[in-house]
């Protein structure tokens, strides 16, 4: 029997070109769907730290840009829509999140097609005014792409004090 290395140099090239060659062309199928699932993933992190940012540092303009038009907020029993979470809810959450610390666990990612939830736990602990805050939280963010763009298309959160 006559080993690979046998072979003239020539033949051991084609014999590794055909062993290698479907596995290479398998891997340049499979590499860009795992880096894209991996930017996406990435892409939506960002763009709910960049909300929570923006609530901490108190910029309406940033926040409210990164939810969609027709988003729908879950929050404190009730269901706002845009709208009414700008001349509502959204002064209250900017002054909640300058004033109470949060930590935050890291945020898990599902991406299917042009749709993604985000969620997450966190403790926060501090004071608002003159109110001892201890709690959990759960936050549930559902976010849909537009082009490149990802938007924040629903939010749910919940929280408990801790006792």
């Amino acid at each position: 029997m006559t080993s690979n290395m046998d072979l003239p140099s020539s033949n051991r090239l084609t014999t590794v070109g055909r062993i290698a060659g479907p596995a290479v062309f398998f891997a340049f199928l499979v590499a860009p769907i795992a880096l894209a699932a991996q930017s996406d993933d990435n892409a939506v992190v960002a763009v709910v730290d960049a909300y929570h940012t923006a609530l901490a540092s108190g910029d309406s303009t940033t926040a409210l840009s990164l939810l969609a038009e027709d988003v729908t907020i879950l929050e404190s029993g009730g269901v706002e829509d845009k709208e009414h979470y700008r001349s509502g809810h959204l002064a209250g959450d900017m002054r909640f999140a300058q004033a109470v610390p949060r930590e935050r666990s890291e945020i898990t990612v599902t991406v299917v097609g042009d749709v993604a939830w985000a969620w997450s736990t966190s403790t926060t602990q501090g004071r608002m005014g003159e109110r001892e805050v201890n709690s959990r939280g759960a936050e549930l963010m559902v976010l849909g792409r537009t082009g490149d763009a990802w938007r924040i298309r629903a939010i749910h959160w919940s929280s408990r004090a801790v006792r």
